[in-house]
């Protein structure tokens, strides 16, 4: 039940980060919107890692893990900001919401027992994003861009679930604050040397700074909410509620940004909160 708890706290989290999102990716670039908020982030969760980090608890394995999960954030990151520069946030938000199926396919690589309820549990959780996304992309023409917003919010989901899965493992063989700091200074390095590669100067405009910390702030509670669920039992959990992100940046869309809901789109919204009240059983 605990990792059910952070994982809802990091769904707000993130859903209030993926509004932000939406409205930064429309006024300036990935990198500099994506490495500012990775900066951000980093200072906040440095500053409390090097007053309240077990550093003595940090590992070789957790090392190596914690820097193979923030790679994964990195690239993640990139596809979320790509997803929302391109597609209506009721289509790219569920799908990306979509990767506790992931996370629960890997808890089984990890010899974690997935009953029958938890797989019908994540499944109501997958259907009911999914069809806030089916129903949306039916008031969409199917053209060229909104494949491509399609394609990197499913690569989205991948990268997610890779974080989680690998965070977690590195927490379990580490201590939280330093994997969590190690994670993060991973994903922003990557993001560092891939605008030197692509000769982008990841600054933001000054007007953007404001967004973009809130965002780096709001990040880093999240990711922080879900590795730290890594030390509790059944820590996919977290993974599989953090998911509901997407439909909560949905729903703050129709509040501020005016995305018409359909009747059938907050259906969806009930089966998937049926499904978090049976991960909770």
């Amino acid at each position: 039940m605990h990792a059910l708890i952070l994982g809802l706290a990091a769904a707000l989290s993130w859903g209030v980060h993926d509004l932000c999102v939406r409205f930064v990716s429309q006024r300036t670039g990935i990198i500099p919107a994506l490495f500012t908020a990775l900066f951000t982030g980093s200072i906040l969760v440095g500053a409390a890692a090097l007053i309240w980090g077990d550093w003595d608890g940090m590992t070789g394995p957790a090392f190596g893990l914690s820097l193979l999960s923030g790679v994964f954030f990195a690239a993640a990151g990139y596809a979320l900001y790509r997803a929302f520069s391109i597609g209506p946030v009721k289509l790219v938000a569920p799908l990306i919401g979509s990767y506790p199926i992931l996370s629960i396919a890997m808890a089984l690589f990890q010899d974690q027992p997935v009953s029958a309820l938890n797989w019908f549990a994540v499944l109501l959780v997958v259907a009911g994003a999914g069809c806030v996304a089916v129903f949306a992309a039916k008031e969409e023409d199917v053209h060229q861009n909104a494949l491509t917003a399609i394609a990197w919010s499913l690569a989205a989901a991948f990268g997610f679930a890779l974080t989680f899965a690998v965070g977690q493992s590195a927490t379990q063989a580490g201590a939280e604050l330093p994997v969590l700091i190690v994670t993060r200074a991973a994903a922003l390095l990557a993001t560092g040397l891939y605008a030197v590669f692509r000769r982008i100067v990841p600054l933001p405009p000054m007007d953007m700074l404001p967004a973009l910390c809130l965002m780096g702030a709001l990040d880093a509670l999240a990711l922080g909410l879900v590795l730290i669920a890594g030390t509790l039992p059944r820590p996919e959990f977290a993974s599989v509620t953090s998911s509901l992100f997407g439909l909560i940046t949905v729903v703050l869309a129709w509040l501020f940004l005016r995305e018409r809901m359909t009747r059938l789109q907050w259906l969806s919204v009930v089966v998937t909160f049926c499904g978090i009240a049976c991960l909770g059983l």
